[in-house]
C-alpha cells in the first residue's frame, strides 16, 4: 500500500559522480535480474555515466550485445563463458548493419560444465579489477557472479575484497543465490521471487523477452 502524500515532498538529488560507490545486489529465481541492471545501465548512460557489464558462464548471442554494439558506444559487455572465450560464439543470428536477420537455424542454449567454467570466471574477475583500476567506467555489472560463487567458482573473499576496494564506481551483482555475506554489505538488496513463469507451461525461451 502506497503511503498518501498530504504535502510536498522534495527530494534532493547528487549529480557529483565522486558520490558513486555504493553496491547493488539483484538475487532470486524470479526472472528479472539481468533486465533491471540494463534498465539501471540505461539510466546510468543517460546521465553521462561509463557502464561496464561483464557477464560470467554466458555465452550466447542476447540481445543486449547487439544494442550496445550498434548503438551505445559509451558501454560494454564482454561475456567469459567458455564458449565465447574460446569460440568466441557462433552466431545463432547474422547481422547486417546493424539489423538482425534469422537464419535457419534454431535458436538454443547451452550450459556448460561447471568446472568447465572456473577458468572463465578467474579471467572475468581479472577483467573486472582491470575495469576498476582503468578509472575509465563508473558503472561495473557483474553479471550472474553470484551463481559463480554458489557453484564454487570464484570465492567469496575474493568478491568481498572487490566490494571493500572498487572505489567510487557503482559496484552491481546478479544472479541467484546470492550469499550472506554480499547481503549484509550491499546498499540495495533485491531478492526478486518467481511466482509464475510461461516456462512452466513449456513456452520456450523467446528472442527479445528472455534473451
Amino acid at each position: 500500500m502506497l503511503t498518501r502524500i498530504k504535502k510536498l515532498i522534495t527530494v534532493k538529488g547528487d549529480d557529483r559522480k565522486s558520490s558513486l560507490g555504493l553496491v547493488h545486489v539483484y538475487t532470486g529465481q524470479g526472472k528479472g535480474k539481468t533486465t533491471a541492471t540494463l534498465g539501471l545501465a540505461m539510466r546510468a548512460l543517460g546521465a553521462g555515466l561509463n557502464v561496464c557489464m561483464i557477464q560470467f558462464m554466458k555465452s550466447a548471442d542476447t540481445g543486449e550485445l547487439f544494442t550496445v554494439k550498434n548503438h551505445l558506444p559509451e558501454m560494454k559487455i564482454i561475456q567469459f563463458g567458455v564458449e565465447a572465450l574460446t569460440d568466441k560464439q557462433s552466431r545463432i543470428f547474422e547481422f547486417e548493419n546493424g539489423i538482425k536477420k534469422e537464419n535457419n537455424s534454431s535458436a538454443s542454449f547451452r550450459f556448460m560444465p561447471d568446472d568447465a567454467e572456473k577458468e572463465a570466471c578467474r579471467r572475468a574477475m581479472e577483467y573486472a579489477w582491470n575495469v576498476i583500476r582503468s578509472e575509465n567506467y563508473n558503472m561495473l555489472i557483474l553479471d550472474e557472479v553470484n551463481c559463480a560463487l554458489d557453484k564454487g567458482l570464484i570465492k567469496i573473499d575474493e568478491i568481498m575484497k572487490m566490494v571493500k576496494d572498487h572505489d567510487n564506481i557503482e559496484l552491481v551483482l546478479t544472479g541467484q543465490g546470492a550469499p550472506r555475506e554480499l547481503v549484509k554489505v550491499a546498499d540495495y538488496f533485491s531478492d526478486i521471487r518467481k511466482i509464475k513463469h510461461p516456462w512452466d507451461k513449456g513456452v520456450k525461451a523467446r528472442r527479445g523477452i528472455e534473451y
